[in-house]
């Protein structure tokens, strides 16, 4: 199982770009707009949590062995601190723990002035792919 495009998934839905992968940092960032929106026009936490988990599973995918495993969310916390009304936010995500069977991600979302808008830590299993 390959891990499909983001432009093919919520992610992409929501305009999701991811920009750095490496084992130290992923990062990547989403507009502010109709679509990211809750109902009075700001960012919605639900959308700024899609941010946070697709960055903690593609950070995490990158670092495991990919014919044999996958990686998938399995808890998620959020703060919103700032509200956003457009732009672009970018979420960068830094491993705190990588275990054999799940991996702890730190996220936090800024916006293009670096002032924090969610900060979040994502769990992420890593299970072995059925045969």
């Amino acid at each position: 199982m390959q891990m499909k495009p983001v432009e093919e998934t919520i992610a992409g839905v929501l305009g999701i770009e991811m920009r750095e992968i490496t084992e130290e940092r992923v990062t990547a960032t989403m507009p502010v707009h109709a679509a990211t929106h809750q109902p009075f026009g700001q960012l919605h936490g639900g959308a700024s949590v899609v941010l946070a988990e697709t960055v903690a599973s593609v950070g995490t995918w990158h670092s495991i062995d990919q014919d044999n495993e996958i990686a998938v969310g399995l808890e998620i916390n959020a703060n919103h601190i700032r509200g956003k009304r457009d732009g672009i936010v970018t979420a960068i995500g830094v491993p705190l723990h990588r275990g054999r069977t799940t991996m702890v991600w730190d996220i936090k979302i800024i916006d293009e002035e670096e002032r924090l808008i969610c900060v979040s830590r994502c769990t992420v299993a890593i299970v072995q792919k059925k045969k």
